[in-house]
């Protein structure tokens, strides 16, 4: 696996492998890799015969107080589970390269309607800084598909509509979350947690879980299924910031008559802001 730091020396390795009749799938990251992130790679050498992996901690997708500072940087390790996962290319660049004019005047790219609400009311801008450097990667590798986790549901939406609005020919994969063995979705965030805390993070989806049982055994009243939980989480020690219903496709507010739910959660424990999903179709599940 080679690691590059440039546009120029990206571009001349996509070229190579393209020239050898080889596709090429992408997967973005802002590093500090766990197995979730690997299984996204293996995914992508599953489909396609050259795999780049991005490693970039994108300033302008957070906000004001944020972590960006703090955000764990592990090159030499990430590169490791990289190697092992089968990629065949590393994109690591610093933010000069990705933002050569700074970032006050660049173009920015917004995706309405589904980047509002969820994550996008609790982090303004942060989808459109999503979005932008996700199109930029998107133009810079040309990739035929690029692979995302679900754990990002809102986000997985965003880049999905982004590529069908902007008639941008790649297959966007999202692959299921990969969990620890008590259900905790895995996240970078998770290294923040101590250890009283990380025992109670599996609270979070417990009560996903709990919801989703309960619709499948024909539950409908989804403001009093949503208030259950949200005591449950408070009494276990999160501070939900959002729990709530929609429909899978579009993010809307769900229906009693909705068949394609999502089950969406963001709750803090301490000063780490923790997020989660579960999809329910109940055509599937009937």
């Amino acid at each position: 696996m080679n690691t590059v730091k440039t546009v120029r020396e990206l571009r001349a390795a996509v070229a190579r492998a393209r020239s050898e009749g080889k596709r090429i799938g992408l997967v973005p990251t802002m590093g500090n890799l766990h197995s979730g992130h690997a299984a996204l790679v293996t995914k992508a050498a599953q489909r396609v015969d050259f795999v780049v992996a991005s490693i970039f901690v994108n300033p302008l997708q957070f906000g004001a107080g944020e972590d960006l500072d703090k955000y764990p940087r592990t090159l030499a390790a990430d590169q490791e589970k990289l190697l092992q996962a089968g990629c065949h290319l590393l994109f690591a660049p610093n933010v000069e390269e990705v933002y050569p004019d700074g970032m006050s005047g660049q173009t920015r790219v917004s995706v309405p309607q589904l980047s509002e609400g969820l994550c996008g009311a609790s982090r303004p801008g942060h989808f459109e800084g999503v979005a932008t450097v996700v199109c930029k990667l998107f133009n810079m590798v040309q990739p035929d598909l690029a692979v995302f986790g679900q754990k990002d549901f809102q986000q997985l939406a965003v880049i999905r509509a982004l590529v069908q609005d902007l008639n941008m020919p790649i297959q966007i994969i999202g692959e299921p979350t990969v969990r620890a063995a008590d259900g905790l979705a895995l996240s970078s965030r998770n290294g923040y947690l101590d250890e009283q805390q990380r025992a109670i993070a599996p609270a979070l989806y417990r009560s996903l879980s709990l919801i989703a049982q309960a619709i499948d055994q024909g539950e409908r009243d989804y403001p009093k299924l949503l208030a259950e939980q949200r005591q449950l989480l408070e009494t276990a020690g999160l501070r939900p910031d959002y729990l709530e219903i929609r429909q899978a496709t579009n993010l809307r507010q769900a229906t009693a008559d909705d068949r394609d739910l999502v089950i969406l959660a963001a709750a803090y424990l301490g000063t780490t802001r923790l997020i989660d999903n579960l999809h329910l179709n109940l055509d599937a599940t009937a």
